[in-house]
């Protein structure tokens, strides 16, 4: 398939996503036409506005450095130089597609004034097999001038990126073998191309993707886990969700999921299982804060200098701390959402819960059941709550004495995927455990047949043993599975 992009909007969050995961991008004549129109529009005031910040001025506290007529050509591209300083972790291809995607519809808006030429560039980069190598941290600038540095240079034909077969290599090598000829920038567009928040942009699509998944699956497990234990399903009553719609809608999802309990084990539940609606209500209020901000990050006026009504002004459209702020909220919800999803998996080993064997054991004493997945949990939670500080604050000056405000924007995001990364690993620790439990005692899968489907479909990537075994291929393999997107469309299937 092939997305046709006939308007900047036609590059929305949907479709970003859609070419992180592979799909093609082609270009409408009339979208190359109207960018070609701004273009014009650019040169024109270019020609008549005297010094123009990164066009013929330096950059920074150099900006008052004219560079000289002959010289204005090769230094956009030389732009993309020494602002290559990142090194590895690189972002991986899915965020790299995204943060190119990203770049490309941020370009079309007509302030950046950039040429066709360099719209069809980039989007032929994601026609092609190259994945550039963009430094997934360490850009301690306001912006995002390393990254885009790096992307940048990999157009010019003088970076690197990653071949499918033999790793980083030469962006020269890497273009002449996918038919692409480096690209020049011209007249202000390389200044245009570093400036702006796309990498941060498209992480933060991608990880609200990745999030709202997240608490589909959080909430599959918990209502089994619910369902399992015969719990009370009085904390899930939607009448206790007044004044709050998100909560409602979690706490009437978890009771279709679970069912009904006529007879339940237990007169109060544990805590952990009780707070399942409120942690998942609030993990989706936070998700959707972060969509709003990547939306916003989406159509703002993010170049600089941007041409607007004739004139370039100077913006701040490189500011990207809303969405480190916004990442920031979002780890703290996705990671107490998996401190109380271990905490609910502790509790499924304890008899006095369940009513089924010590640790879920096939032979108490002789095999020690699943405690280590407890164990497991909690030492990946603590390296998660080890480093918790926010990533958004921390402003330090890095422009020789000219103010710099970074948002830290990459790292925020950075550490929210990790924490996902996390809480995911901890919910196919509790699928294993909630598999070894159905097969001690087969009564107790139960709830609605969405969720005894669902799980099911789980339950055939596991061995059908309660006897000792090496659980880390368990969790490895459900952990594919939950990134494939496991449960995704659960409560469909009872409608």
């Amino acid at each position: 398939m092939s997305l046709l992009v006939d308007r900047p909007e036609d590059l929305g969050p949907a479709q970003l996503l859609r070419v992180a995961e592979g799909e093609d991008l082609s270009l409408s004549p009339d979208l190359l036409s109207r960018v070609a129109t701004s273009r014009e529009a650019t040169l024109a005031a270019l020609a008549t506005s005297g010094p123009v910040y990164g066009v013929t001025t330096g950059m920074g506290s150099q900006s008052g450095l004219a560079v000289d007529a002959a010289e204005q050509h090769a230094f956009q591209d030389d732009l993309m130089l020494a602002r290559s300083v990142g090194t590895a972790p690189w972002l991986d291809r899915r965020t790299a597609r995204a943060a190119v995607a990203v770049r490309l519809r941020t370009l079309l808006e007509p302030e950046a004034g950039v040429s066709p030429d360099l719209i069809s560039a980039l989007a032929g980069l994601l026609r092609s097999a190259v994945q550039p190598a963009v430094p997934e941290t360490a850009n301690g600038a306001a912006g995002e001038i390393i990254p885009l540095a790096h992307l940048g240079a990999l157009l010019t034909g003088r970076g690197e990126g990653f071949s499918p077969t033999r790793g980083l290599v030469a962006a020269s090598e890497l273009l002449h073998e996918v038919g692409l000829a480096p690209y020049e920038f011209g007249a202000k567009e390389g200044v245009a191309f570093l400036q702006g928040v796309p990498t941060a942009t498209a992480r933060a699509v991608l990880l609200a993707a990745d999030a709202r998944l997240l608490a589909a699956q959080q909430l599959v497990v918990g209502a089994a886990e619910i369902a399992l234990v015969r719990a009370p399903r009085d904390p899930y009553h939607p009448a206790l969700a007044r004044g709050d719609n998100e909560l409602g809608a979690v706490l009437r999802a978890v009771r279709d999921l679970a069912g009904e309990e006529d007879a339940p084990r237990l007169l109060q539940a544990p805590v952990s299982f009780r707070v399942l609606g409120p942690a998942l209500a609030h993990l989706h209020r936070c998700v959707h804060d972060l969509e709003e901000a990547a939306d916003r990050a989406l159509t703002v006026v993010s170049t600089s200098p941007a041409l607007v009504e004739g004139r370039f002004l100077g913006t701040a459209g490189f500011d990207g701390f809303e969405l480190s702020a916004r990442a920031d909220a979002l780890r703290v919800a996705i990671l107490h959402v998996a401190e109380t999803a271990a905490a609910r998996l502790h509790r499924m080993l304890d008899p006095r819960v369940t009513g089924l064997a010590p640790q879920l054991s096939h032979a108490p004493g002789r095999h020690a059941g699943l405690v280590v997945l407890h164990k497991r949990a909690v030492g990946l939670l603590h390296e998660e709550r080890r480093t918790s500080a926010p990533a958004s604050l921390g402003a330090t000056e890095t422009s020789q004495g000219q103010e710099d405000v970074q948002s830290f924007a990459l790292e925020a995001l950075s550490a929210a995927t990790r924490a996902a990364d996390v809480a995911r690993d901890v919910t196919a620790c509790e699928l294993v455990t909630l598999h070894q439990a159905t097969l001690l005692d087969p009564s107790r899968l139960r709830g609605s047949a969405a969720l005894r489907t669902v799980l099911r479909k789980a339950s055939e990537h596991l061995l059908s043993s309660t006897h000792d075994r090496t659980l880390g291929p368990d969790v490895s393999s459900l952990e594919q599975l939950l990134m494939l997107g496991w449960a995704r469309n659960v409560l469909d299937l009872d409608r």
